[in-house]
């Protein structure tokens, strides 16, 4: 079964985002990483919408620029887990980005909102596959891996 990416982005900023650029920076990183067969799905929203779930899910009174939800993760017990047939699609989890965050990001690094939407998506998806930033050897990797899958990206316009 091929990657099925879901893409979904506030009205407010559909006119701002190219779902096309995000989807592709997801499949480079599941591919990048042997994944070819898995669904992720992507949401785009704003500042309050990350302030929201990052207070819910981490306890953290705060907006941020992207979260990540692992399907697998919250299976830790075996009795929890789903069954899931063999022919099915796994699904890794949602990665859910805030534009504002991110346009804001771009604009302090000097590059552009669609470089640093690519890098967030990047950057969540890695997380759903078991990356971390938690240590400086983590962040290492995880930053190499981002830069370089960052780079093989086709040049925003």
């Amino acid at each position: 079964m091929p990657l099925e990416i879901d893409v979904q982005i506030d009205e407010v900023f559909e006119e701002q985002v190219a779902l096309d650029g995000l989807r592709a920076a997801v499949e480079v990183t599941l591919l990048r990483e042997g994944i070819t067969s898995a669904g992720v799905s992507v949401m785009v929203g704003s500042d309050d919408l990350l302030h929201q779930l990052n207070l819910d899910y981490r306890g953290i009174d705060a907006p941020t620029d992207v979260l990540s939800f692992s399907a697998q993760e919250d299976a830790e017990d075996a009795a929890a887990q789903f069954v899931i047939a063999p022919e099915a699609l796994e699904f890794l989890g949602d990665v859910v980005i805030s534009f504002p965050y991110a346009a804001r990001q771009a604009s302090a690094a000097g590059h552009s909102t669609a470089r640093e939407m690519h890098l967030l998506a990047i950057h969540g998806t890695l997380h759903l596959l078991g990356y971390d930033h938690a240590t400086a050897e983590e962040e290492a990797v995880m930053w190499a891996k981002q830069d370089e899958i960052l780079a093989s990206l086709p040049a925003e316009e």
